[in-house]
């Protein structure tokens, strides 16, 4: 009987040391952060954790962290699938001598290799490196977000394999001594992208493109840059969008292509540049000191 009880006991003891172990190592597919929160906690709804950096480690692949109130939730790399979402709450990365969001997603196993960050201020305090460092990743969404203060880029596309997607919606980028949005894509890399509703201001470059990227560029304003939009051997075409207050507004380089239409290219000191630039119609070009002109035409259908 003693050797039967004993042999329970043991069992039990297992049991429980497995299940401990199972908890600690368990992922949940929504993690929640607080101004107030810890990151021993589990990051659950009634115990969330302090820093979005905690919460990656306890959410699962494909998962998402939410912020429950204002705070600063600290800089992050990503390397899985995963959505941070703090629409509607004050919540930001405070940055000062570093990238304040890098995503490197390379798992093999992780198939839809997705980041998307919504809701967030990132702030590098006139010290960060880069708001956003993309490294490697299938699709990257960038929604209703504030990046500012960098001495690189705000975002900065890195990627040497595959075809990266992008979607930029709803961000004001500013005030970085590199690139509002840089591309630098190398081997047999490529990208394409879509802006919609955003704000490029006070940057080196508001918008540039590197080689195998293509883009499509609406309803946004680029304003007070050194250079507004600058292309170099990719392609952007640009609807709708407002182009004032910048050194060289609108820039295609050597190998780069843009079309424009329905623009507004006003107040620059130059307008237009480039050997590539074609006008679809309906553009404005007024008001800079030298307006430059379209190189070539072409019809609508």
């Amino acid at each position: 009987m003693t050797i039967r009880r004993r042999s329970v006991t043991i069992s039990a003891l297992v049991f429980c040391f497995l299940a401990s172990v199972i908890a600690v190592h368990a992922q949940a597919t929504r993690t929640w952060v607080s101004g107030v929160g810890d990151d021993v906690n589990p990051c659950s709804r009634t115990a969330p954790c302090k820093t979005f950096a905690g919460a990656i480690s306890k959410t699962a692949t494909n998962g998402e962290i939410n912020c429950i109130d204002p705070g600063g939730f600290g800089a992050v790399t990503v390397t899985k699938s995963i959505t941070i979402d703090c629409t509607e709450v004050s919540s930001s990365i405070l940055a000062s001598g570093t990238n304040g969001v890098i995503v490197n997603i390379t798992n093999p196993a992780d198939t839809l290799k997705t980041f998307r960050l919504r809701g967030v201020s990132i702030n590098g305090a006139g010290t960060g490196l880069n708001g956003v460092r993309v490294l490697a990743a299938n699709s990257v969404f960038i929604e209703d977000v504030i990046i500012d203060g960098f001495t690189q880029h705000g975002i900065s596309v890195e990627t040497s394999t595959g075809l990266t997607k992008f979607v930029i919606s709803g961000a004001t980028i500013s005030n970085n001594l590199g690139n509002g949005f840089n591309t630098f894509i190398i081997g047999g890399a490529s990208a394409t992208l879509s802006v919609n509703d955003s704000l490029f201001a006070v940057n080196n470059i508001g918008f540039n493109l590197s080689q195998s990227v293509k883009t499509t560029f609406q309803n946004s304003i680029i304003t007070g840059n050194n250079t507004g939009v600058l292309v170099n051997f990719g392609e952007l075409g640009m609807t709708n969008c407002q182009v004032s207050g910048n050194g060289v507004g609108v820039q295609a380089a050597s190998g780069g292509v843009i079309r424009m239409f329905n623009n507004s290219v006003i107040g620059n000191t130059t307008g237009l540049s480039g050997s590539s630039l074609i006008t679809l119609g309906s553009n404005v070009i007024r008001g800079n000191s030298t307006n430059g002109s379209f190189t070539s035409s072409e019809t609508t259908q």
